[in-house]
């Protein structure tokens, strides 16, 4: 699977209470958890990014609770990609379980906000205008998430054969 997409670059320990701040977490509806998404560090994050845009972060992304609202926040934007140095455990699972790719690599210094970078998520080639990088794989069955959708459409899936 080949990506292109702008960038919108974070810092090192971005938590969930970032990504989806606590007061919205009452609300279920995608739509809704989106139109919040990195609001305490960008207001109005949601107007701004574009289907298809990727986030780049350095260390300990996603840390902070378990809630299963970030991924499904930045997933609602159209974002397919996250792409940091680490990941929170737990939020590395959310974000497989509910469809959102993420990659491990270090390229926070070598990429530039709003520069459009490709990724090939097969791979884990990343390119961007100062160099290429090739991300930690994505476990097989992993991908595998990723292709259905995420965990319950791959259950479902696997329930149908």
């Amino acid at each position: 699977m080949l990506l292109r997409g702008r960038v919108w670059k974070f810092g090192h320990n971005i938590d969930t209470d970032i990504i989806i701040p606590a007061k919205y977490l009452a609300h279920t509806d995608p739509k809704v958890l989106g139109e919040h998404c990195m609001e305490p560090l960008h207001p109005g994050f949601y107007k701004k990014v574009k289907h298809g845009d990727i986030i780049v972060g350095g260390f300990n992304f996603g840390c902070g609770s378990s809630r299963e609202h970030a991924p499904i926040a930045i997933s609602a934007l159209g974002i397919p990609l996250v792409i940091a140095k680490s990941f929170a455990r737990i939020f590395y699972r959310n974000a497989f379980n509910k469809g959102l790719a993420l990659l491990e690599a270090d390229i926070i210094e070598d990429v530039e906000e709003g520069e459009v970078i490709e990724v090939d998520l097969s791979s884990g080639i990343i390119k961007s205008k100062k160099k290429e990088v090739k991300a930690k794989p994505i476990p097989p069955f992993m991908v595998e998430l990723i292709n259905h959708g995420g965990l319950i459409n791959y259950l479902k899936r696997k329930l149908e054969e």
